[in-house]
């Protein structure tokens, strides 16, 4: 969930003076502090917002499932607390809700050891975010930078429904998008209410669009 109110890098000129500019990848990386969630929008520093409650736990739940899911097939996959993803085009960097890593393919991430970054769509077997009022951000520019970036599995929890009816239907309900990378483009499926949801990477994958939006209200169904 992003807060478009743009924060502004000071970069210290050679007169000790601080000026504001939009800044690179490299500046970005060495700047963002340990408490807060930044992501670099073509060389824009953008805050991310706290997160609804229901955001966290259809996060957690996700995060949960997918764990179980690579655990079963013993890949060499890990979920990282605070990693960046940077497309290889442009000056931005993001940091989605959830992101698999394949730590067999971090030995040719160039940026990994210094800024925890991943720049390969082999190193990423899967990215998820979940839809918060940015829902624009997931449905088109994220959705277009993980594409060129050859990730092979991307998907959107839009638990409330809020993307545009093409996404979502019409009237508009909860849906749950499945992109994958068929000969470098993503092919979208949309599962909604009990249907249960395919996973390529992860067939055994066992549970419902349902189950993930009734996470979001986990603390008054339990």
């Amino acid at each position: 969930m992003i807060n478009k109110q743009q924060i502004m890098v000071q970069i210290p000129s050679d007169a000790a003076e601080a000026q504001t500019k939009q800044v690179t990848f490299e500046e970005f990386a060495a700047w963002r502090p340990e408490n807060g969630r930044y992501e670099l929008h073509d060389g824009v520093i953008v805050e991310k917002a706290q997160p609804l409650g229901g955001h966290e736990l259809v996060t957690g739940f996700l995060a949960r499932k997918v764990t179980v899911a690579f655990d079963f097939l013993n890949l060499p996959y890990f979920i990282p607390r605070k990693v960046l993803v940077k497309p290889t085009e442009n000056q931005s960097g993001y940091e989605p809700d959830v992101l698999v890593i394949n730590e067999k393919n971090l030995v040719n991430e160039p940026l990994w050891r210094k800024t925890s970054t991943v720049i390969y769509g082999a190193s990423i077997p899967l990215i998820v975010e979940v839809v918060s009022t940015n829902w624009d951000d997931d449905y088109y520019m994220k959705q277009g930078k993980y594409e060129a970036m050859g990730i092979p599995e991307y998907w959107i929890a839009d638990y409330l429904g809020l993307g545009a009816k093409k996404f979502t239907g019409n009237p508009k309900q909860p849906t749950f998008s499945v992109y994958q990378l068929i000969d470098e483009e993503y092919q979208v499926r949309r599962f909604q209410g009990n249907d249960r949801i395919i996973s390529p990477s992860f067939p055994d994958l066992n549970i419902t669009a349902q189950q993930v939006f009734d996470a979001a209200n986990a603390e008054l169904i339990n």
